[in-house]
């Protein structure tokens, strides 16, 4: 298997109750849309925290990637949601 180390932040952070999880999905899973799609399935919390995809910024290894960014073996992946501000 593999392992990805994901950070969550502002409102996700509370909605999931943890600031940051390490975890091994399935094999087949190589991209931050199948990731999502997996971490929704996790708990009721990562649902309703991923609910809205449109909103969710992405970093892998603090840079910016696009929904379908390839993923390996060990990748730092941070979710953010927007930032407000005026």
């Amino acid at each position: 298997g593999w392992r990805v180390n994901i950070h969550y932040f502002a409102w996700m952070r509370e909605q999931i109750g943890k600031s940051v999880e390490t975890e091994s999905p399935p094999a087949h899973i190589d991209n931050i849309d199948d990731l999502l799609d997996w971490l929704t399935n996790l708990s009721p919390a990562h649902a309703e925290a991923l609910a809205d995809r449109t909103i969710i910024g992405v970093a892998v290894n603090k840079e910016f990637v696009e929904p379908g960014a390839k993923l390996e073996d060990g990748d730092e992946v941070a979710l953010f949601p927007p930032i407000t501000g005026g």
